[in-house]
């Protein structure tokens, strides 16, 4: 059985959005899930936006007064090592991603624009799958090693 995954766009930033963009966005999405073995039905919302609009977000849900490059919004939480819960509707959750921010990340990178959305788009899948850095080493480690190797099965490695 082939699972099926929704993606929902919003794009609540001034510029357009492309096809090409969005398409790369939903690859991201489902190596990341196929990397993981997530066999389930789901879906996950994706808003584009800007640094102020992800800055008020990060003071609202975070409480951090400052603009970041993506933010992951769980609808359940387990561990990455846990079989993941089903439920009717199979809503990971959200992921929003700042395209000035990933501009500017790219450029001081020094690789492209799309590396870099697809990059935040696997991380915070990771996210969504249950995977953290924050609380120890090892879990960043393994979250590394995971984003490595999901961005080279989608030959956008860098080395």
């Amino acid at each position: 059985m082939k699972r099926h995954t929704m993606i929902y766009f919003n794009n609540s930033q001034e510029g357009l959005v492309s096809y090409a963009l969005k398409m790369l966005i939903r690859r991201s999405v489902i190596a990341a899930l196929d990397a993981e073995g997530y066999e389930n039905d789901c879906e996950v919302s994706v808003t584009l936006t800007d640094n102020e609009g992800i800055h008020a977000l990060n003071k609202q849900y975070r409480g951090i007064d400052a603009p970041t490059d993506v933010l992951s919004f769980p609808l359940v939480e387990y561990e990455a090592s846990e079989e993941p819960p089903v439920d009717s509707e199979n809503m990971l959750g959200d992921i929003v991603i700042s395209l000035e921010r990933a501009e500017e990340q790219a450029q001081e990178f020094g690789h492209s624009f799309e590396r870099e959305v697809a990059f935040l788009t696997v991380h915070s899948m990771l996210h969504l799958l249950g995977y953290d850095h924050v609380n120890s080493d090892d879990e960043e480690k393994e979250m590394r090693e995971r984003q490595r190797a999901i961005m080279k099965d989608l030959g956008l490695e860098v080395n």
